[in-house]
């Protein structure tokens, strides 16, 4: 594996996901368990092509089961799931005892479950199916494979060994329902645990993409319990004001954290009618200028529209060079309000809710867009719509 990658100059390292782990343990369990030897290290091959070589631990042979952990390397993204232990306990087991609700069938000889510390979904929305572990399609997929080749390399019969029983693999995480409160899962309807997951194979460092999958996710278990009216808060104020101030009920709100457009767009395409954007000035009055990911290390100009749209209401130039020397846009607002120029407010959340509206592209006149912005001691500054009219 290519072990780093660079990401704006600097160097960070790559990990591997719960989904490897998963994969690997499952490998290093059943070769054991066919080939009766203890194993040190297991490779596996990615989603992503790369080739991965991982430590096994915690190895336990039994008469008709081996159990094996993997430990989760985050790289230098690290999460809270970063050097937990993911296990795989690998049996031969009639078909009867096969538990009810095990993850989707690839193979037929071999079943997939999960133990404690693997969530169950609970909502529908997901990629699976209410009822069943937390195993996500790309993982499940990866251990099938790496069963199949395991009985390859070994050169078994598999009828022979198995006759009228099965293969039955359990993932669990013994510290997973403790590390899962600090995850999306409480939000996605997973329950009792963490998720295996990862698409991949391979934690990319300073990736968005892994969060935005998540937040995706939550919209779609919101549009399925038929919420047609979204809130999308960038983070902590906005969820605190309209909960509180304006008494929205929690399930209505996603923390999108910067990803403005790209859930504007995830929005359209769940169906829902009126998407409402609330979040502190800092963030919004980058969304006016047509922004659409607010983080400072992608766009940061809120100084310069600040200025441009006071300049265009005919604001002297010296009251511009005060907004100019402003770290901060809370600052800005105590200038503005010493020359009563509030009017500027309402323009920036104007030009947000407009901005917002047109990025939605075709089949945006189904749908209501509304801005609210605030300051930091909670104000509300202004206050906009637009739809088709």
């Amino acid at each position: 594996m290519q072990e780093y990658v660079y990401v704006d100059g600097k160097r960070y390292k790559r990990g591997y996901t719960t989904g490897t782990c998963a994969a690997a343990a499952t490998k290093a369990a059943l070769a054991i368990l066919l080939g009766k030897n203890k194993l040190d290290s297991i490779e596996i091959d990615t989603p992503k092509g790369i080739n991965l070589n991982i430590g096994v631990e915690n190895i336990e042979i039994g008469k008709n089961y081996v159990l094996c952990s993997v430990k989760k390397d985050g790289g230098d993204d690290i999460d809270v799931t970063h050097q937990m232990d993911i296990f795989s306990k690998v049996e031969i087991i009639s078909k009867e005892n096969i538990p009810k609700f095990c993850a989707a069938k690839k193979l037929e000889y071999l079943e997939v479950t999960a133990g404690k510390g693997v969530g169950k979904v609970t909502k529908k929305g997901l990629s699976i199916e209410v009822g069943r572990p937390a195993i996500n399609p790309t993982p499940l997929s990866m251990i099938a494979k790496e069963v199949e080749k395991i009985i390859e390399t070994i050169g078994v019969d598999i009828e022979d060994i198995l006759g009228d029983k099965k293969i039955l693999v359990t993932i669990f995480a013994p510290d997973g329902e403790r590390i899962a409160k600090n995850t999306f899962n409480p939000n996605l309807g997973i329950e009792g645990g963490i998720s295996i997951i990862g698409t991949s194979g391979i934690v990319e460092p300073m990736s968005d993409e892994g969060w935005k999958k998540a937040l995706s996710a939550e919209l779609s278990i919101k549009s399925e319990e038929g919420i047609k009216e979204i809130v999308l808060v960038p983070g902590n104020i906005g969820y605190e004001i309209m909960v509180k101030d304006f008494h929205i009920e929690e399930k209505n709100i996603v923390k999108m954290s910067n990803f403005i457009g790209y859930m504007l767009m995830e929005c359209k395409r769940l169906g829902f009618k009126k998407i409402t954007i609330a979040g502190h000035i800092g963030k919004l009055i980058k969304l006016s200028a047509g922004i659409s990911n607010t983080h400072s290390r992608v766009a940061d100009a809120r100084t310069e529209i600040m200025i441009a749209n006071l300049a265009l209401m005919g604001c002297e130039k010296n009251i511009l060079e005060k907004i100019d020397k402003c770290l901060t846009t809370d600052a800005m607002i105590d200038i503005v309000r010493e020359y009563r120029l509030d009017s500027v407010f309402d323009i920036i959340c104007q030009k947000a809710a407009d901005r917002a509206w047109k990025y939605l592209r075709e089949g945006k006149e189904e749908i209501e867009v509304e801005v609210y912005m605030f300051s930091m001691d909670r104000e509300l500054l202004g206050r906009a719509s637009r739809n088709k009219q």
